[in-house]
């Protein structure tokens, strides 16, 4: 190797060595000792930064990176020596008016630009800022321009992420803002007196509260049904195991999750002061399982009372009958049968299922 190529490519890192080992001989530009003076001080400034930088040259653009640049190329073929149209052929298209308009002389600035590359061998969405700066030749014309440029993909992503968090969290401050109101609403206008009254409203709000948690938990407006029943069920559990569980995987969108979590707080409250509940011995079977459909999945969900005292039937629908037998199968998009049988109240919800993140 002579002394003017081991000179002219010298303290770069692996770049340089990749540079030395192009048989330039061979290759359009020609060998190093005949480039232009600004070429060869424009590739010593670019190997000499730690920024990602690549040096395009000439009107096919020859590609002449340092080692920084590495990682923005990925897995890539080598791009030494390449033109531009060949390392990046999937958005050619969409960079070449850019580095046209740097070769006419103008200093080109994107910020946070989107590319679809193919780097690690499928497609993916990057975001780059990134300057491309005229270099000019000993004449004054422009003969090629580097390319300094920074990949912003996490940081743009992170955003977005954030962007959508928040219009989640906004979406559910008013929807349960909506639902407090009604809760409240119907809470005191059913009530006999404010001492009932704020010991059911804090016994619904406390059953959002809790499924609020599970769904904020799990970073999801969705929330895996079991977390959801056992949350609802935690204040009416007396540690005498009176709750028999059983169900597979389902996941509930954050309408479905609220719903039955005042359900469940409902029944519980009701067992507890005229059910299974009431009475030494008494149990709770609750079965959950998704099945198919005349419309896609659905969930059938069953609250099953027994070793309890006779069932009566309610003389009168309150509000709590009314959100268990229509609110919750409404949110559901299904039905909701209450059977008041003798030997134990029975109750099944039958809803849809829809794709949930």
């Amino acid at each position: 190797m002579n002394d003017s190529l081991q000179g002219l490519f010298s303290g770069g890192g692996p770049a340089a060595a990749e540079l030395r080992g192009v048989d330039w001989a061979a290759h359009p530009l020609g060998p190093p000792d005949l480039w232009p003076p600004a070429l060869k001080v424009a590739v010593q400034m670019m190997l000499a930064s730690e920024f990602p930088k690549c040096l395009f040259w000439g009107p096919e653009m020859i590609s002449l990176h340092n080692s920084a640049f590495r990682i923005i190329l990925g897995d890539k073929p080598p791009a030494q020596g390449q033109p531009m149209r060949e390392v990046w052929s999937e958005i050619f298209d969409d960079v070449e008016p850019l580095a046209r308009r740097a070769l006419a002389g103008e200093a080109v600035f994107f910020n946070d630009m989107p590319l679809l590359i193919n780097r690690h061998g499928s497609p993916e969405q990057a975001f780059f800022t990134f300057c491309y700066s005229p270099i000019r030749d000993e004449a004054g014309a422009v003969a090629g321009f580097i390319d300094t440029v920074i990949e912003t993909t996490p940081r743009v992503m992170a955003e977005r992420e954030l962007a959508i968090r928040n219009a989640e969290l906004t979406h559910r401050i008013k929807n349960t803002f909506s639902i407090i109101s009604v809760i409240a609403r119907q809470t005191l206008r059913g009530a006999p007196d404010m001492e009932t009254a704020w010991q059911v409203l804090s016994q619904r709000l406390g059953a959002l509260a809790e499924t609020h948690s599970v769904l904020s938990a799990d970073h999801h407006v969705a929330a895996p049904m079991d977390e959801v029943v056992t949350a609802a069920l935690r204040p009416h559990r007396t540690g005498e195991g009176r709750f028999n569980l059983s169900g597979g995987p389902i996941r509930l969108r954050e309408q479905q999750a609220l719903a039955l979590s005042l359900g469940l707080n409902e029944l519980a409250t009701n067992a507890v002061k005229y059910g299974a509940l009431s009475v030494g011995g008494g149990q709770v079977d609750l079965a959950w399982a998704e099945e198919e459909g005349p419309d896609g999945p659905q969930v059938r969900f069953t609250w099953v009372e027994r070793a309890g005292p006779p069932v009566v039937p309610p003389t009168r629908r309150s509000f709590g009958s009314r959100l268990i037998e229509q609110i919750v199968p409404q949110d559901f998009g299904g039905t909701a049968s209450l059977d008041y049988a003798a030997d134990g109240f029975r109750y099944t919800l039958l809803g849809k299922l829809g794709r949930t993140s």
